[in-house]
Parts: structure tokens; sequence; C-alpha cells
């Protein structure tokens, strides 16, 4: 591969890297906790969308437990997104010829 060639696959990485960036922004994962009674629900750049309590557990004793597990299920739904992302710029990579371990 010459420079020019690498140039020019390093712009078009840069282009579709930006373009992931956007999509990802507009996709919502959802991660729970307590075997899914809470719910919380991210878009690809981290924002909290949404929050979904199981009634059961808005017992006034129980709202410790209930803050842990909205804590749980937010690192749920945040790995979730990584593990998203991870998969699209493994693909990108593929699709620009590139190494994997490049994305």
């Amino acid at each position: 591969m010459d420079m020019h060639e690498m140039l020019q696959r390093a712009r078009e990485m840069q282009q579709k890297a930006a373009e992931l960036q956007r999509t990802m922004a507009a996709v919502e994962v959802e991660g729970q906790s307590g075997g899914g009674m809470v719910r919380i629900t991210v878009t690809g750049d981290g924002v909290v969308k949404r929050v979904s309590l199981d009634p059961s557990l808005l017992k006034p004793e129980d709202h410790e437990m209930v803050e842990d597990l909205i804590v749980a299920a937010h690192a749920d739904a945040k790995r979730r997104v990584e593990q998203r992302l991870a998969q699209e710029m493994s693909h990108l990579a593929g699709h620009l010829g590139l190494p994997s371990g490049l994305g």
C-alpha cells in the first residue's frame, strides 16, 4: 500500500468514524438489574433517556436497594453501549481493509 492510498484510507476511516458516532448517538440501549425490576435506557453517547422501576420497589424501606439497582442497571446499559460500539468499529475497520485492532 503506497502513501497516497494510506492517506485516502485514513480520511475514509475518519469520515466513517464520524458517521458512526452520529449513528451511535441515536441508538438506544437498555440495561437492567434486579431481574428486570430496574431498567435504564441510554443513548449510544451515554445520555440516560428513561428509568423504569417495578412498582414493588417503591417502598420507603427499600430506597437504598433501589438506588443500588439503578446504578447497576446504568452500568449494564453502559457496558452494552460499549460492546455495540466495539462491534461497529470492528466492522468499520474490516470494511476498510484495516486490522480489527485499529478500530
